[in-house]
């Protein structure tokens, strides 16, 4: 199962989507045996009538496409539906010793989990158990646990009305340990925006797409983590709204697209220019990158000020809504422009050029991703972001604002009710008040916190909701030993990944439905919600048969354990949640109704219906009621790893995906949109660094993360790929990488692992470091 296609490298020069995208659909389609369930249930992705889509929290149109799904959206949907099956009998077969040599890739691709399991340590393979019996000695288990000790993890695929359940069980067994996959990618968002504006979420929607008259990328690959974007800026560009990019690797779904629902853009060599500048900024150069763009705004300002032309900057808007911006201007100002150039990897005039054009425009929206927010920095990042909108007033008007792009599919809405381990964001009171039990009234663990707890002893128990905990968390290596001395582990999963391979004292395995299938409850199918990335809340139903009668809903499995674990005192009568979920959402509207007031009406709109943003409104819930501008403290956005001038080996790595995955999710060995086939063992570096350390493209290499030299981390053999990329900067797959980067190195206040500047230095296999 370590056998992998032979590796090839060619740089990949056709657009974004077109026949590349179609290709690769129908060859995942195949492969998973989905041929026959697949196609009907793609004409329903992202419908009103249909299911969210697995994959990404990208905006749901009201009016949707005819074929509203991207490339990888189509790959989620076929993985799930796939034929494959894990079940007993492949257990019986496979001991976890054995498993625990097979790829990511191979892991899942032998189907969807059929039946609950519970791990036998004599004969080191997960057997077959009755859900009675996993709900009984779960339920035991925890019973005989210190609440503190257990970790209650969300991967953000689960439901709106499953994640409230779930923090509700949390909490009412006494722990606040609710971490999630937004303390791996997007906290720095919550924490940057909340200081900043008042709200934790970005400020724009859909609509605002139609509005803009510049759009400003930064850290975000769309083509890969985001695809179906590129129809809102296909259409922005087809009005000649300029786009323009700050990202260290030129994306392909950034600078071309083909339209593969467009007959004429596929027969035809048309495509359509998405980026109009394109600034290949140095890792962990955004910061100094925004602060030059800033500085040149006050120049052109000054000067406007001297020849008594009008202002650049939006003085009534910074006066009757901000403040700090004399604070903020004197940084700027004290900042000089070889330190800028130097930091951000790009020229003054390259600066000046995205600076001139963002005062010319009238409505600007800034998208981010996670190499915004993936830095020791990463809160100052977003809120640089935000200084720069504030300066001409782009908050709170149609057009303009900010938008980040999460990834998974309802990881902003899970933190909407409840999943946090702070108390502090949840409405206390009504909860208590509601459901008859007390809110435990400390600071839970988050998921740095829940990884040194496991490291030292002090978590003892953990149940995954989903998702991949061991592989997309830092410190593999580390964390992987420690995870074995757990006193419990339940895993609940559609699908067999490296987490559920590492045993705990007691393990098990719940099996779930997936997204699309039918969620019958009583005979009854069942409606859910999700909210997008743009603070939009949907209802969506499945399509497909369930894989097997042994499979249950997350809902189902919540409930059930929470019946089989909590004690008298709390009033929530889970079976009847259980047996219809319209009930959950009457009490989701009674503990969050400023949200979702008359949800059960609402959320059957079209498009859904938006949460309230205040900044939007250019409302700000910030204690001094306005918006404030909040100053960097460094322009290096990774202080804390910062090497002396000298240590020329040294690269700044950052992770990445393929386009051939999500999240943990491997689909495949090829990375299209970059030219890689047949491996994710790669390294992309700049040509000038491959010669200067005395390598070669094609060789391989090990990597070895250069600081704290005590603890070895490092990874490989890995093969050397020239790319354009900046120099002294380098790139790699996640998760494969996760081992190089120390629990410690994360982002100040939001603890987001910083994965996007990891030190690294290059090596041959047969040497050591």
């Amino acid at each position: 199962m370590l056998i992998y296609p032979k590796s090839h490298f060619q740089p990949y020069t056709h657009a974004s989507g077109g026949w590349g995208s179609a290709h690769s659909v129908m060859r995942i389609l195949w492969r998973e045996q989905a041929l026959g369930k697949a196609p009907a249930a793609l004409l329903k992705q992202n419908k009103p009538d249909g299911f969210a889509c697995v994959s990404c929290a990208w905006a749901k149109p009201g009016r949707p496409h005819a074929l509203e799904f991207c490339e990888n959206g189509a790959k989620a949907t076929a993985w799930e539906l796939t034929s494959l099956k894990t079940d007993p009998a492949f257990f019986a077969e496979h001991s976890l010793s054995e498993l625990r040599e097979w790829s990511d890739y191979a892991l899942e691709q032998q189907g969807r989990l059929t039946h609950p399991m519970r791990y036998d340590p004599i004969t080191d393979r997960y057997r077959e158990t009755s859900w009675a019996e996993a709900y009984r000695d779960i339920g035991a288990q925890l019973k005989a646990m210190d609440p503190n000790s257990v970790v209650f993890y969300a991967s953000g695929r689960a439901s709106l009305e499953t994640s409230f359940m779930y923090q509700l069980f949390a909490r009412a067994y006494g722990s606040n340990n609710l971490p999630d996959s937004s303390n791996m990618c997007h906290e720095s968002t919550s924490v940057g925006l909340q200081e900043s504006i008042g709200v934790p979420v970005g400020t724009v929607t859909l609509d605002d797409f139609e509005h803009t008259d510049c759009l400003f990328f930064f850290g975000q690959n769309v083509g890969s983590n985001s695809p179906r974007m590129l129809h809102q800026l296909q259409d922005v560009r087809r009005r000649d709204v300029p786009i323009i990019t700050f990202n260290p690797l030129r994306e392909r779904g950034l600078e071309r697209f083909v339209n593969p629902q467009s007959p004429r853009e596929m027969l035809t060599p048309a495509s359509t220019l998405i980026s109009t500048q394109y600034h290949q900024v140095a890792i962990g150069g955004d910061t100094a990158a925004i602060t030059g763009i800033a500085k040149a705004l006050l120049a052109m300002d000054d000067q406007a000020t001297e020849h008594g032309t009008p202002a650049v900057l939006d003085y009534d808007f910074i006066a009757r809504h901000t403040e700090g911006f004399e604070a903020f201007t004197t940084y700027v100002r004290g900042c000089d422009w070889a330190q800028l150039e130097r930091q951000s990897g790009l020229t003054r005039g390259a600066l000046e050029a995205a600076a001139t054009v963002y005062a010319r425009s009238q409505r600007v929206m800034l998208v981010y991703g996670m190499g915004i927010t993936q830095h020791r920095h990463g809160v100052a990042n977003v809120q640089m972001l935000v200084n720069l909108l504030l300066m001409r007033g782009n908050i709170g008007k149609p057009g303009a604002g900010i938008c980040p792009v999460r990834g998974h599919s309802n990881v902003q809405g899970q933190r909407t009710v409840g999943i946090t381990e702070d108390p502090k964001k949840v409405p206390v009171d009504l909860i208590e008040q509601h459901f008859g039990f007390s809110v435990p009234p400390h600071k839970g663990l988050c998921t740095v916190d829940a990884c040194e707890g496991i490291l030292d002893g002090r978590v003892r128990g953990f149940i995954g909701l989903g998702g991949n905990f061991l592989r997309a968390i830092p410190d593999t290596s580390r964390m992987e030993p420690a995870w074995q001395n757990l006193q419990l582990n339940v895993q609940v999963a559609t699908k067999l990944n490296r987490t559920h391979l590492l045993p705990a004292r007691a393990m098990w395995l719940l099996p779930c439905l997936g997204r699309i299938e039918i969620d019958r409850q009583n005979g009854v199918p069942q409606l859910y919600t999700t909210e997008d990335s743009t603070g939009c809340i949907h209802s969506w139903r499945g399509s497909a048969e369930p894989v097997g009668p042994q499979v249950r809903a997350e809902t189902s499995i919540v409930a059930g354990l929470a019946m089989a674990t909590l004690a008298n005192g709390c009033t929530i009568d889970w079976q009847a949640w259980n047996d219809d979920y319209s009930r959950v959402r009457t009490a989701i509207a009674t503990i969050y109704p400023k949200i979702f007031h008359d949800m059960e009406t609402r959320m059957a709109e079209p498009g859904g219906f938006h949460r309230p943003i205040a900044a939007a409104q250019r409302q700000w819930e910030t204690p001094s009621g306005k918006a404030q501008f909040v100053a960097p403290v460094t322009l290096a956005e990774d202080d804390d790893v910062n090497l002396a001038e000298p240590d020329r080996d040294v690269l700044q790595l950052m992770t990445l995906r393929s386009n051939d995955q999500f999240n943990t999710t491997i689909y495949g060995f090829d990375d299209r949109f970059r030219g890689v086939s047949g491996t994710r063992e790669v390294i992309f570096m700049h040509a000038n660094d491959i010669v200067r350390l005395g390598f070669a493209a094609g060789q391989q290499v090990m990597l070895t993360t250069a600081i704290e030299p005590a603890v070895k981390r490092q990874v490989g053999p890995f093969e050397i790929i020239a790319y354009d990329i900046p120099e002294g900067c380098a790139a790699a797959y996640y998760p494969e990488c996760n081992p190089l980067l120390p629990l410690w190195h994360h982002a100040e206040r939001s603890k987001v692992p910083a994965a996007k500047s990891v030190p690294v230095r290059l090596s041959l296999p047969h040497s050591s470091v």
